[in-house]
């Protein structure tokens, strides 16, 4: 029996009930908990994003940027890459980004398999394509 909207949806409720479980995913919560309690590291992000907006806005207006705004935002960017809360949340966004892409590889192979089985057709286009 072909399985409808509703039942795909239920389990995928399931599958991300389960998904949320997993230890990368805890990490990765208590990693943004603990640059957003850290001062230092958000004051550092804040005025990182300022500082692009800034330089987004003057560049759409045409004027350049200059070196020493270059510098300014490189020297920010470097004290925010330092801050040992900020690699702890970099290396947990990693490892939770990858476990999502292996459960989005598991489903998408099935997916494909399917469309392969069916006489090729649709193994031409990409599963989700439809």
């Amino acid at each position: 029996m072909p399985a409808d909207t509703n039942q795909i949806l239920a389990e995928a409720d399931k599958l991300g009930q389960l998904v949320s479980q997993h230890p990368a995913v805890e990490k990765y919560k208590q990693a943004q908990k603990a640059v957003a309690d850290d001062p230092d590291a958000g004051r550092a992000m804040a005025e990182f994003e300022r500082q692009l907006e800034t330089l987004a806005r003057q560049e759409a207006t045409g004027m350049g940027i200059t070196d020493a705004q270059r510098q300014q935002l490189e020297s920010l960017q470097a004290r925010i890459v330092s801050n040992i809360k900020v690699k702890a949340l970099n290396m947990a966004q990693v490892e939770f980004i990858d476990l999502l892409r292996k459960v989005n590889q598991a489903i998408q192979s099935k997916v494909v398999d399917v469309a392969q089985g069916a006489g090729g057709a649709g193994a031409r286009m990409s599963p989700l394509a439809h």
